[in-house]
C-alpha cells in the first residue's frame, strides 16, 4: 500500500504537482503523518500572509529506519498540528518513477494515481503522538535538543533565511526563529 497525506479532502486522483512534477507516497503510513499539515501554509493562513508554496520538512530517520520528527523551535508540534484535521489517502498501485532517492520508503509518480481509499484524521497532533506511543516514529522535542543541535539550528536557520526565495518561507522563519534572526533583514 502507498500513502499520501494532505489537508485537501475529496481527492479521487492524486496529481503530480510542484516544480518537480511528482506526487509523493510512502510505503509506511506513519511516515506521511509529518505531511498532514504544511507548517508554512498553516502559518500563512493563520497570519494573513499569501502562501507561495514553501514547505517545512522537520524530519529525518533513526538508524533503525523510523521517522524522527524534530522540533526545531519551541512548541512546533502543537503550533503546527494540534486540532488540525487532514486526510491520508492510499493507493494499491503506484508506478514509481524512482526520482526520489534521498527519502526512505518513498515512491514518486510522474503520472496521476487513482485513490483507493482515504482515512480522515480529525487531529493531526493526536495521530502523531499515537504513532510515537506505538514506537512507529520518534519525536525529538525542542527542550531535549543538545547545545550542538541548537548551534546547528542557529547556523542553518540564518542560512535558510538569507537564501529564502519566497516571502512565505522568510516570514515563517522570522516568526519561529525570532531570537536567531534578529537583525537579519
Amino acid at each position: 500500500m502507498y500513502y499520501h497525506a494532505t489537508d485537501v479532502k475529496d481527492i479521487k486522483v492524486l496529481e503530480p504537482r510542484g516544480e518537480d512534477g511528482l506526487v509523493y507516497f510512502s510505503t509506511k503510513r506513519e511516515n506521511v503523518l509529518v505531511y498532514l499539515v504544511n507548517a508554512v501554509k498553516k502559518f500563512c493562513g493563520d497570519n494573513g500572509i499569501e502562501f507561495e508554496g514553501a514547505h517545512w520538512g522537520p524530519y529525518g530517520f533513526t538508524e533503525d529506519g523510523r521517522m524522527r520528527i524534530q522540533e526545531y523551535y519551541e512548541g512546533a508540534l502543537e503550533k503546527t498540528y494540534k486540532g488540525v484535521p487532514a486526510y491520508i489517502y492510499f493507493a494499491s498501485a503506484v508506478e514509481d518513477s524512482g526520482d526520489c532517492k534521498y527519502i526512505r520508503d518513498v515512491a514518486t509518480s510522474k503520472t496521476p494515481v487513482k485513490v483507493d481509499g482515504v482515512e480522515y484524521v480529525p487531529d493531526a497532533l493526536a495521530a502523531i503522538l499515537e504513532a510515537e506511543k506505538q514506537g512507529l516514529i520518534v519525536i525529538a522535542r525542542y527542550e531535549q535538543m543538545s547545545e550542538n543541535g541548537r548551534a546547528w539550528v542557529k547556523k542553518t536557520m540564518i542560512e535558510q533565511y538569507e537564501n529564502a526565495i519566497t516571502n512565505d518561507y522568510k516570514q515563517f522563519l522570522k516568526a519561529n526563529f525570532e531570537e536567531i534572526l534578529k537583525g537579519e533583514d
